[in-house]
This record gives C-alpha cells, sequence and structure tokens, in this order.
C-alpha cells in the first residue's frame, strides 16, 4: 500500500463511520446572521457570545490601531515583539480577573498554546497532571509534552479526585480543570477543586475559555467562573480566552506574579513564538471595555438561555443541563446527528453536529450556541424547526 493510498482509506473509513468533517466558508463577517455560499443563515455555532466579533468600537480600535501600529509584531515578546498595546491589555486582563491579590496576566496567540504553556512550565517528570475526563483536548495534550504523570478522574467528581490525590507520592500536584465544559456546558466544582488543592498542596489549573467574558453576576459580569464562584487563590492559575466572549483572538493567562514570570521565562510556546499583532490586543481592549459596562449584553444573554430551554422543554430531544450559552441536545448516533444539522441547515440554521472523538462515542449531539447577537424571535424559529424535526 502506498502512504497515498493508506491516507485515503483512513479517509474513506472516517466518512462510513461519519466522521468526516468539513469546512464552510463564510462570506459575511461571523455574528448571529451570517452568509455561506451564497445562503442566508441564522447561526447557532459560533462561540462569539457577546456578539462582538464585527461590534463596530471594536473594529474601529483594531482600524486605529493599525495604521498606529502596524500589522505584525515582528518578532515574539522576548526579542522586540512586546508593545505597548501588549503591555496595556494584560494590565487590565490581570486586574479585571483577579484570580488572587496582585496576579499579573500574560497574553498568547490561542488558548491551546496558554494551556500547553501552564501544565509544560509547572509540572515535569515526577509531578502529577490530575484531569477531569472531559477537559478540552489541550489540557490532555500539555499534559502528555509535560512529561508528568497524568490521572484522570471521572467528570466533576470530586470525591475520587480526593481519593486518587490521597493516593499520590507525586510532587508537585497539579488539579487541571475546564471551568465550563465546551461540549456539555456544565460547570467544573470549583470550590471544591480550590479546597482539595489548599489539601494536598496542589495547583489548581483553571480554562476558563467559555466563562470569561461570559459567567458572572452583577457588577462582576463578565469576569468569568471564578467571579461566579466568588474564588480568589495564589493556587489559582488561570487561563482565559480571547476569540470568543472577547470577540478577537489570542489568550491569556492570569495568576501569582511568580507564575506569570515562570512562564516568561520557560514557556517553550511563549518564548518561541511571534506575539500576535498589536492592532488585536487593541480591538480586545475595547471589547474588555464593553464586557465591563454592558450589563444590558449580559442580561439580555441570561434571557436567551432560560427561554431557549423553557421552549424546549415539551419536545423528546434530550437537552443537557446548562445554564450557559452551550446548549447540547444529544442526539446519540453519528448519522442522526449529521441528518439533524442538515435538516436544520435547510430551513436556514447553521447548528454543527459534533461527533467522537470530540465527545465519547454514542453521545453525537448538535452543540446550540446563544449568544447576545440573537433575538427571542431567532430562538423561538429554532426551536419551532426542531419541534417539526422531534421524534
Amino acid at each position: 500500500m502506498t502512504l497515498i493510498a493508506g491516507l485515503e482509506r483512513g479517509l474513506a473509513d472516517r466518512e462510513a463511520a461519519g466522521l468526516l468533517r468539513a469546512r464552510r466558508t463564510l462570506e459575511s463577517p461571523t455574528g448571529a446572521r451570517v452568509e455561506v455560499d451564497g445562503r442566508p443563515l441564522i447561526a447557532f455555532a459560533s462561540n462569539d457570545y457577546l456578539g462582538l466579533a464585527d461590534h463596530p468600537e471594536v473594529v474601529a480600535a483594531a482600524r486605529d490601531a493599525a495604521t498606529r501600529w502596524g500589522v505584525g509584531a515582528g518578532a515574539s515578546h522576548l526579542v522586540c515583539g512586546h508593545f505597548t498595546p501588549h503591555a496595556a491589555l494584560e494590565a487590565e486582563l490581570a486586574a479585571w480577573v483577579r484570580p488572587c491579590a496582585g496576579a499579573r496576566a500574560l497574553t498568547f496567540s490561542s488558548g491551546y498554546l496558554a494551556n500547553l504553556a501552564i501544565l509544560t512550565a509547572l509540572a515535569g517528570r515526577g509531578a502529577a497532571i490530575f484531569a477531569d475526563r472531559l477537559n478540552h483536548a489541550c489540557l490532555n495534550d500539555g499534559a502528555l509534552l509535560s512529561r508528568a504523570e497524568l490521572v484522570r478522574y471521572p467528570h466533576r467528581d470530586a470525591a475520587k479526585l480526593r481519593t486518587r490525590l490521597a493516593s499520590s507520592t507525586a510532587r508537585p500536584k497539579l488539579i487541571a480543570t475546564d471551568a465550563v465544559f465546551s461540549m456539555d456546558g456544565d460547570l467544573a466544582p470549583l470550590p471544591e477543586l480550590l479546597a482539595l488543592a489548599g489539601e494536598f498542596d496542589a495547583w489548581l489549573v483553571v480554562d476558563d475559555a467559555h466563562g470569561f467574558g461570559v459567567l458572572g453576576d452583577g457588577e462582576n459580569a463578565g469576569r468569568g467562573t471564578l467571579a461566579q464562584f466568588g474564588l480568589a487563590s495564589e493556587r489559582i492559575v488561570y487561563m482565559g480566552t480571547l476569540g470568543k466572549a472577547a470577540g478577537v483572538a489570542g489568550a491569556f493567562v492570569a495568576a501569582h506574579p511568580a507564575v506569570i514570570e515562570t512562564l516568561i521565562q520557560v514557556a517553550r510556546t511563549y518564548v518561541y513564538t511571534t506575539a500576535a499583532p498589536p492592532l488585536l490586543a487593541e480591538a480586545l481592549r475595547a471589547g474588555l471595555s464593553i464586557i465591563r459596562a454592558d450589563r444590558a449584553r449580559h442580561a439580555h444573554l441570561s434571557a436567551l438561555i432560560g427561554h431557549f430551554r423553557q421552549r424546549m422543554q415539551p419536545l423528546s430531544w434530550k437537552l443537557l443541563p446548562s445554564g450557559t450559552p452551550i446548549q447540547p441536545l444529544v442526539v446519540g448516533d453519528n448519522a442522526g446527528a449529521l441528518a439533524l444539522a442538515g435538516a436544520l441547515w435547510q430551513r436556514g440554521f447553521w447548528v454543527p453536529a459534533i461527533r467522537p472523538p470530540t465527545v465519547p462515542a454514542g453521545t453525537a449531539r448538535l452543540r446550540i450556541t446563544l449568544t447576545a447577537g440573537h433575538t427571542k424571535g431567532d430562538v423561538d424559529a429554532l426551536v419551532d424547526a426542531l419541534a417539526e424535526l422531534a421524534p
């Protein structure tokens, strides 16, 4: 068998199993309404939870910054690529999230790179990383690259995690978890995990990719899952992404200054990566200003989530419990999920089918994401379409 033939056989096998993926090309800015292949659609597919990716103030900030700073950084942060906008954004992020007193922040080009940095810098041979079984792939990959022992525990099961921590003699120990699980929409039991981190002298690594900008109440709306639970500790190493609710691109780590300085010195995905363009940092500062100030945007999104779940109650579909913009509708088999997504597409709705290995076998689903750009009418139209298609 030639090399090419082997690849072609593998692709054919994936297609036969309902696992082949294909890209759609947008012909409009991302948002609640998009155009794909000349077809107008209402999109329930994006992680742009607050509708900031095409917000006029964010776009204007990027445009003005491109004129002021150019479109490239030129080098890594440690060579000559660290600009005034990068430093200003990091200071604002640290002050907003506040995982501990005196926290600093460090920006990365993606959440994947940020999580690889955290786990490879803080763990190595002789260490152990305790990971929720439904963690995002980047936390798992970071654990594997660190060469530490990887210990998985059942989803959100703090009791089982305690047993595993108690039986380990590794040093140091890291507990790593998504804060909002990206395919289920539920929350990690962060207060219990932080208590275990204190009991067993461990770091708590919190990936808040889907909570930053969204969760938190009142004046803390948008500060993320730590604010939702009222948590702060020097043990917390917080990662938030900036291409979801913040509407632009990149990620950041916020933690005790000693943690951040360690990442600057030894994290390979920071040291050896060209810095993101400073224009993105200025766009993010504009987005962060909206996150902090526009509480009506948060209130609208929260109301949509409640309305959607209430409207879905009479239907036979299995909707997983979630109070976040991620609303997973479990179908089961791959073919069924693809068929349902295709039927919605024909009715003018873009809702992605999520299949293994992203989710466990037998739990293929539609991942419905609500955003502040949607209207109540959009939600009603989607539920009405699902009601027509329900078994």
